[in-house]
C-alpha cells in the first residue's frame, strides 16, 4: 500500500499529527477524526488531491454500482483512457496551471484506512520516505486517468451525491455560492 501527503510546501521533514482547520460534521463515533492527525491519501486516490490546497473541485468516478443513466447524465463521454472527472470553478484555471506540489511517500505502518474514498490517517509522527516535486498538474491528472473540465460554478453538480455514481468533494466551502446551498 502507497500512502501519500500532498503540499505546496517542498521542505516538510516530518508531518505531526495536527486538528483539521475546519472541523468536519462526522458521522457519531467518527468525531475523532477532526483531532490530531496526520493525513494521507491512497495511491489510487491520489487525483483527488493533485490541486493547489484550498482550490475546491468535486471529483466524479463510476463504481461498481453505477448506472448507465448515471454515467451518462454525469460523466458524459469520457476521453479514451480516463476513468474519472475532475470539476474546477473557471476562476480556479490561472492558481491550478501555476501550482507547484510536493508529494511525499508515507510509511504506512502508522496509517490506518477511514474507509472514506482513499483516506489513511495516522495519530503519530510521521517522517517521509520520499518526495516528488510536480509542476504540471494537468498531465498529473491525465496520467491518474483523470479528465479535467473547468465550469463557472460547481453548485451545478450538487446532485451528483444522489446519483449512482462515486464523488469526492473537498474545499467546497471556497466554491462560489456553495454556503448559500448547504
Amino acid at each position: 500500500m502507497r500512502l501519500f501527503h500532498f503540499s505546496d510546501k517542498a521542505d516538510i521533514d516530518r508531518f505531526v499529527p495536527r486538528p483539521v482547520q475546519v472541523p468536519a460534521k462526522r458521522r457519531q463515533g467518527m468525531e475523532w477524526l477532526n483531532g490530531p492527525l496526520v493525513w494521507a491519501i491512497a495511491e489510487a486516490h491520489q487525483h483527488l488531491y493533485l490541486f493547489p490546497r484550498e482550490c475546491p473541485r468535486i471529483v466524479i468516478w463510476a463504481g461498481a454500482s453505477a448506472t448507465d443513466t448515471d454515467r451518462k447524465a454525469w460523466l458524459g463521454d469520457l476521453r479514451p483512457g480516463m476513468s474519472s472527472v475532475a470539476y474546477i470553478e473557471e476562476r480556479w484555471v490561472e492558481r491550478f496551471e501555476r501550482a507547484e506540489l510536493t508529494r511525499y511517500e508515507l510509511p504506512s505502518d502508522t496509517f490506518t484506512d477511514v474507509q472514506d474514498a482513499g483516506m489513511w490517517v495516522s495519530r503519530e509522527t510521521v517522517v517521509p520516505s520520499s518526495a516528488t516535486r510536480t509542476t504540471d498538474l494537468r498531465s498529473e491528472l491525465q496520467a491518474s486517468r483523470t479528465e479535467l473540465r473547468v465550469v463557472e460554478s460547481l453548485v451545478s453538480l450538487k446532485p451528483v451525491w444522489e446519483s449512482s455514481l462515486q464523488a469526492s468533494g473537498i474545499r467546497l466551502r471556497n466554491a462560489v455560492g456553495w454556503q448559500q446551498t448547504v
